[in-house]
């Protein structure tokens, strides 16, 4: 595939790369990871069931989800008796459910991808995930064509972005008005800044997800960092910001380098590092052309 072609998979956000091909008997998969989903539409594979619709609209977005694939409810508690109706040939978990494994394999054979692990490299391991289940669904090419498509556009971006890549980016998400987790090592989002040519803002450490838990004045670390934020914000936080003496003296407040950005799935896979890099690329440059 040539990187122009490549690049036409993501015209629009997040267009089905698969092609039609029919199978005599699709799997029926349950799947309780939102990257292992997401990757599933992206090879044109829907899913049975996931886990949290509601979590799905509010964090991932897109791919959209189609409205039949069903709702098993919470990760560490589903709805067992929904997934014994549904019936499915297989079941996706990830490492964090390895405690009720069991009680999953009652209904069907289940499988463990792990995209986040102590080794971190998110990236590295939705590479490896998006070839198992493009295997495990005879659709090799599709995932091959995304894995293609999710580089160059990240080449893409690098390029426009060579400009504004001087100086280095906080990105968080609030809990509350006065504390944010901010990503760094281990996170889906620094493998991206690799990708495209920015530095983070935080270089300490994170956790096993690669994101610590700080106060607001933990962000003082960097005089000329900029800070991108997740929507959404926690209901209320707005105005509290607004009169917070620590929020207010901020450099990248007192600076106007603040960049808010749509909710994108932290602990996704190659889906929302694509989504990611579009909607920090668009805040950059809109911020750029604001001076």
């Amino acid at each position: 595939m040539t990187r122009r072609g490549a690049l036409g998979l993501f015209v629009l956000p997040f267009a089905a790369i698969a092609s039609p091909s029919a199978t005599a008997k699709p799997l029926r998969i349950v799947c309780l990871d939102d990257g292992l989903a997401e990757t599933l539409l992206m090879l044109g594979v829907s899913p049975v069931a996931i886990a949290g619709r509601d979590i799905w609209e509010t964090w991932v977005v897109e791919p959209p989800l189609p409205p039949e694939i069903a709702d098993v409810g919470t990760l560490l508690e589903p709805n067992l008796e929904l997934l014994q109706q549904l019936r499915p040939d297989i079941i996706l978990s990830m490492p964090y459910l390895d405690g009720i494994k069991p009680l999953l394999e009652r209904v069907a054979p289940v499988t463990t991808i792990g995209l986040y692990t102590e080794a971190g490299q998110p990236y590295q391991r939705a590479l490896e995930a998006t070839r198992q289940l493009a295997r495990l669904v005879g659709k090799e090419s599709e995932g091959e064509a995304l894995i293609a498509a999710t580089d160059a556009y990240f080449s893409e971006v690098r390029r426009q972005l060579a400009p504004l890549s001087a100086r280095p980016i906080y990105v968080v998400s609030f809990m509350d008005p006065r504390n944010v987790r901010v990503y760094g090592k281990k996170s889906l989002f620094q493998e991206v800044f690799d990708r495209i040519g920015l530095a983070n803002a935080w270089t300490a450490e994170t956790n096993y997800w690669g994101f610590s838990t700080v106060g607001i004045d933990g962000l003082a670390t960097s005089s000329d960092a900029r800070l991108a934020y997740l929507e959404p914000l926690p209901e209320g936080a707005g105005g509290t910001l607004t009169e917070s003496r620590v929020w207010n003296a901020m450099p990248f407040v007192r600076n106007r380098s603040i960049m808010r950005l749509p909710a994108v799935h932290m602990f996704g896979a190659l889906p929302s590092a694509t989504r990611f890099a579009r909607v920090l690329a668009s805040a950059m440059t809109v911020e750029a052309a604001r001076g």
